[in-house]
């Protein structure tokens, strides 16, 4: 059982929320350590700060700490009534803090690594006040980000999404709503691709991508995510690429640069089938060795920037569309994409044979 108490009144407001509503968000989504049981767990957030629910989970598998920056104490859990009063005061600033407890002092070193978005990073946790607000919800929304991912969300995205996200947060928008937008532009980029409209397509395509970075953002920085909300997103950002290169691929009788239909037949093949195969291939990787493949060795961090994955994909679709040649990159994306798939079969076979070598098989981020 645990009782969350926000010690200090902060007026100031963050993504559209008071710290102490934040703090009440982020305690409702993060689940207990297993073995806790029923014991009376006292969570105290200093609520002159901001923290971010990595810090808040590794805090949680502590029995008594304190959590402090610059000498200050944050966030504290506790398992006594006795130790939350004594905190709490030394929070406001009434006396010391007891020796007795054990501190977390939070520097430059520290650091903690966030399973979900596949990065170690150092913890957020700054300080709150009018002042901070700007530099507080970049932190955030920097913190919300993917250590791993493509190329265009890493590099390009991130300043356009910024704005985007504290738009949608200032009006109350969800991240369902963001979502239900991007999904309308990716059925528009379709049936600009199956009509050979591709730079109309590839302008539906580019707001698509981006509300695609947008509603996860959204959802992390608000603390608003969903089980619906995830399967919603995921659910469209899984099927709808094999979709996209299909239509691209039709869409060539009307630029007039059709494939041939034996080269039409072995394009769609090897699109379709190395996507598929390389996702069960992620899978099959994540269920044996308990991380994702993209994070095993440095090298496959890198590659999962330019794998054949949508966004990457696109770029190689831009290109060729520039030079009037969209024919040349739907093969060309063909090719990649097999290319993509025996260098994450082979990195599978790799990690197998280490494994019955009895050889450890982590992730280089952990």
């Amino acid at each position: 059982m645990l009782t969350v108490r926000s010690v200090r009144e902060n007026p100031t407001r963050i993504w559209g929320m008071t710290n102490r509503e934040r703090t009440q968000r982020i305690a409702s989504a993060v689940q207990l350590p297993e073995g806790t049981g029923d014991a009376p767990r006292h969570l105290l957030a200093n609520d002159d700060y901001v923290f971010g629910p990595l810090l808040f989970g590794h805090l949680l598998t502590k029995s008594d700490a304190v959590v402090c920056k610059d000498g200050v104490p944050v966030l504290a859990t506790l398992t006594t009534e006795r130790q939350a009063d004594l905190v709490e005061a030394a929070m406001r600033g009434e006396q010391a803090l007891d020796g007795a407890i054990k501190r977390i002092d939070i520097d430059d070193r520290f650091t903690l690594y966030d399973f979900k978005l596949r990065k170690r990073e150092r913890p957020l946790l700054m300080r709150l006040e009018p002042g901070t607000v700007r530099s507080v919800e970049r932190a955030t929304y920097k913190g919300a980000y993917k250590g791993v991912t493509d190329v265009l969300t890493k590099y390009l995205w991130p300043e356009w999404a910024l704005v985007l996200t504290r738009l949608a947060a200032s009006v109350g928008m969800s991240p369902n709503m963001v979502t239900a937008i991007g999904a309308l532009n990716c059925v528009a980029a379709a049936v600009c691709f199956w009509n050979g409209f591709y730079w109309l397509g590839m302008l539906f395509a580019l707001v698509f991508m981006v509300l695609d970075t947008v509603d996860g953002k959204l959802a992390r920085c608000t603390l608003t995510s969903s089980r619906i909300g995830n399967f919603f997103d995921h659910g469209i950002d899984l099927v709808h690429p094999p979709f996209w290169w299909w239509a691209w691929a039709h869409g060539l009788s009307a630029a007039g640069l059709a494939l041939s239909a034996r080269a039409f037949a072995w394009t769609m093949v090897a699109i379709v089938m190395g996507y598929v195969v390389q996702r069960l291939i992620e899978k099959h990787f994540k269920r044996r060795f308990g991380f994702q493949i993209h994070v095993w060795k440095k090298v496959d961090s890198d590659f999962r920037l330019i794998t054949a994955r949508r966004n990457p994909n696109m770029v190689i679709l831009f290109v060729a569309t520039l030079v009037q040649r969209p024919d040349i990159g739907i093969v060309a994306v063909a090719c990649w994409t097999i290319i993509s798939l025996l260098f994450h079969a082979v990195r599978l076979i790799q990690a197998k044979l280490r494994q019955e070598r009895g050889e450890p098989v982590h992730s280089w981020l952990t």
